[in-house]
């Protein structure tokens, strides 16, 4: 997968840190695995022993960190577990602990818990036990590789259970790439509580780069996905992107419609492409697919939105006129403020009244504007949108 074009950049109010926030490539999971915790998300880890079993019937009992993202009471909220990708096999010893800050920004924000479990032969428990592994790419046995991320879900609900913010008797499974397989077998499993899910590019057996758009054996995994189809209860949204170099264009389809035909409840979109690869779109093109999973989500009774609104011109000041910027410093002005000046739109740029800042530029700018600036735990508002200044709206 390519790097993200846009780049976001923050401060702390006491001397703070810039970064870049990129795709899951396998320079970003280790660059995810190295920030330290982001404190508006009360984020934190915990870790859950689970026993999985791999194709060749080898069971192991291995301990899982899960990541966990959380709104700031102490409230019971429903709860999202979010499954991670698997990288090819040439990148996966780089694979990190899965930290989806942004899109759990998102769902934090909408009044979920997220759990976020790094399953097994990944980061810390990579490299002598692959329970994911499914055999020959034109003789592939599938039943191992669904089950054993599925049971890892199930110990995430577990220990959803015993925290007193979560309410797991209402959740929802979500996961892209292999997570969207993931997500796929939990919902066929039907497991207590589960309301829906959301699959983002799910699959497994693609190659982009020596065969793209053409994965293993795909008629298998629409076969298998279909019989998986007749045991699944909640309702499913399958996001796809055309120029998925994993799955190719019409993969994905005749999948939905065999889940469909096998007695599945799918709203299937296939979304324009985006970037390089589409396979990326759950990073790069969130734009276009969080409305769609906002208006699902509301069906299925979770209705606050976590989109970010953009404020109207507020007229406060030109958008070059640096002086007028309230909270920021003389020198962050000059050096970060230009620079997202000089950034294409869409752009945004959040302060708070601490002097924290955060900018973004290209697909989802003003939410990853402000979750840049509330990292370090200070409440952000957009300051200027594209060549407006917003600041003093209401």
């Amino acid at each position: 997968m390519q790097r993200l074009l846009s780049l976001v950049l923050c401060l702390a109010a006491a001397g703070g840190s810039a970064f870049a926030q990129e795709t899951t490539t396998a320079t970003a999971w280790s660059a995810a695995a190295e920030r330290p915790p982001a404190v508006d998300l009360r984020e934190e880890l915990q870790k859950v022993r689970v026993t999985v079993k791999d194709m060749y019937g080898r069971a192991e009992t291995r301990e899982i960190p899960v990541t966990i993202y959380r709104p700031a009471d102490d409230a019971k909220h429903p709860l999202v577990v979010f499954n991670h990708g698997r990288a090819t096999t040439d990148k996966r010893a780089m694979q990190g602990r899965s930290r989806p800050e942004q899109q759990a920004r998102w769902l934090v924000k909408k009044g979920f818990v997220v759990m976020a479990p790094t399953r097994v032969g990944y980061a810390d428990n990579f490299g002598d036990f692959d329970p994911e592994f499914s055999g020959n790419c034109n003789d592939r046995r599938m039943e191992a590789m669904h089950q054993a991320p599925v049971d890892q879900v199930l110990a995430a609900v577990e220990l959803a259970r015993t925290l007193p913010y979560v309410d797991a008797s209402r959740w929802v499974v979500m996961g892209q790439s292999l997570g969207g397989q993931t997500t796929v077998a939990t919902v066929a499993a039907n497991p207590p509580g589960l309301v829906g899910g959301i699959n983002f590019a799910g699959g497994s057996g693609g190659d982009p780069e020596r065969n793209p758009g053409k994965p293993c054996s795909p008629h298998v995994v629409g076969q298998y996905w279909g019989k998986l189809a007749t045991s699944a209860k909640a309702p499913m949204l399958w996001l796809y992107w055309e120029n998925d170099l994993y799955w190719g264009t019409e993969n994905p389809k005749d999948w939905s419609q065999a889940w469909t035909k096998g007695g599945g409840q799918v709203e299937f979109h296939q979304l324009s492409p985006v970037g390089k690869d589409g396979h990326a779109g759950f990073n790069q093109d969130m734009d276009h697919w969080a409305p769609l999973a906002e208006a699902f989500l509301a069906r299925l009774g979770f209705t606050t939105s976590g989109l970010p609104q953009r404020p109207a011109a507020s007229g406060f000041a030109a958008i070059d006129e640096l002086e007028k910027i309230p909270f920021v410093s003389a020198a962050n002005k000059e050096a970060q403020y230009k620079r997202f000046l000089q950034a294409s739109k869409p752009r945004a740029f959040a302060i708070s009244e601490r002097g924290a800042w955060g900018w973004a530029g290209g697909d989802w700018a003003m939410g990853r504007a402000i979750g840049a600036c509330e990292r370090n735990g200070q409440r952000c508002r957009l300051y200027a949108v594209d060549d407006d200044v917003v600041w003093g709206a209401r």
